[in-house]
């Protein structure tokens, strides 16, 4: 008994967290092995979903507050379930209504009487009742049923009948033309390259990757932005989970502003206000962050917003790599192979941090002006004075 209590105790499920920022997923636990590595948590998937799920919301009547919204966030069968009962509902509502007057005046009684006055002709059971309220609300009218002129809450329930219907078809054909008409799959002919790279670009460390559209129709005014996502511990001690900080792009020069005909490789220029500034090559294989691209622009076609997302872990960070080119000119036009898209290759590039390198170019240039100095300061030395023995034999000799 104790062994199999010990046993079920060791096979929890738990959540690893580490003050690095490496959230990993829940991983089970074998009584058999003694450790089993876990596996690297992503904040946002390759493909843009976001990997954080809600806790259980109590006041769920914000929900209802923003109705559209909530309708137009449904997944579809979901939205389709609700579009199909909003005109169910109110059918077999007027429908009970109808046959309940039908019954209390006895229309249902008379339906073969000639001399009879109805309020609902041709109504005498629920489902011809059920009929009435359809072709009401559609605006069918086949004519054999119908609301007459002999009471008046026959023409009041037929009025509020199509002011409701006009309500629901308004809603849920707006609803349905939203859904349909959102951008979403649109960043799906939005391509991220697989690998970032960093090697040296005009003697500077740089941080690259590329995208790519692949329809003809281009995106416009397209934006860049990106986000480093990593947790960290400050000097009192506070532990702050997937700390998001800003990765410049371009920002003050425009170079995030782009014009996506062809795929782009975007740079970030590790500097002083890069968060990569002290990592090395060696760091980095240390390291535990996620660097979220995200690529805002308006849809040529619908004038809509449209926003592609992708993510970059340590491990998809390949230092001293480059990528391959994949434009040609080709009878006149350029020629974009996407063959090439993701492929990469070795470039000679120091294992350094941009901040070893800096420090390493500062001394090497205070080594050159020290000589430099040396070299000014020798040739402006005043020339040697001849001595006093040499001026007489001099004058000896004269």
């Amino acid at each position: 008994v104790s062994l199999m209590v010990s046993t079920r105790m060791c096979s929890r499920v738990t959540l690893h967290e580490s003050h690095n920022g490496d959230y990993r997923s829940p991983t089970r636990i074998d009584p058999r092995r003694n450790s089993i590595p876990p596996q690297r948590q992503r904040y946002v998937t390759k493909d843009g979903k976001c990997r954080v799920n809600l806790g259980p919301i109590e006041d769920k009547t914000r929900y209802l507050s923003d109705i559209f919204t909530t309708l137009v966030d449904l997944k579809y069968r979901w939205f389709l379930c609700v579009f199909t009962l909003c005109y169910i509902v109110t059918w077999v509502a007027f429908a009970e209504i109808y046959f309940i007057d039908a019954w209390l005046r006895d229309d249902v009684a008379h339906v073969h009487d000639p001399k009879w006055r109805p309020c609902f002709e041709n109504v005498d059971s629920f489902i011809s009742a059920l009929l009435l309220s359809v072709e009401s609300q559609r605006t069918i009218g086949y004519g054999s049923r119908l609301v007459t002129a002999n009471c008046m809450e026959g023409v009041v329930l037929l009025m509020a009948q199509s002011i409701i219907g006009s309500i629901i078809d308004a809603l849920m054909v707006g609803c349905m033309f939203v859904k349909i008409s959102r951008p979403q799959k649109r960043a799906q002919t939005l391509i991220f390259s697989k690998h970032c790279v960093i090697s040296e670009r005009d003697e500077k460390l740089c941080l690259l990757f590329r995208i790519g559209d692949l329809r003809a129709s281009h995106m416009v005014d397209a934006k860049i932005r990106a986000k480093l996502i990593k947790s960290r511990q400050t000097k009192e001690g506070e532990f702050i989970p997937l700390e998001q900080s800003e990765i410049n792009l371009g920002y003050d020069t425009g170079g995030d502003r782009l014009l996506l005909v062809e795929p782009q490789t975007i740079t970030h220029v590790i500097n002083e206000t890069s968060p990569f500034w002290e990592i090395g090559a060696e760091r980095l294989t240390r390291e535990r962050f996620e660097i979220i691209i995200i690529l805002e622009g308006i849809v040529e076609a619908s004038g809509m917003t449209c926003q592609a997302r992708t993510s970059y872990t340590e491990d998809e960070i390949l230092w001293g790599h480059r990528f391959e080119s994949c434009m040609s000119l080709e009878k006149g036009s350029y020629c974009v192979d996407h063959s090439a898209f993701d492929k990469t290759f070795p470039v000679q590039t120091s294992t350094l941090s941009a901040k070893e390198k800096s420090i390493e170019k500062e001394a090497n240039m205070d080594v050159r002006n020290q000589e430099n100095t040396k070299e000014i300061h020798i040739s402006q030395s005043p020339p040697k004075q001849t001595s006093y023995m040499n001026k007489v034999d001099l004058h000896n000799n004269d």
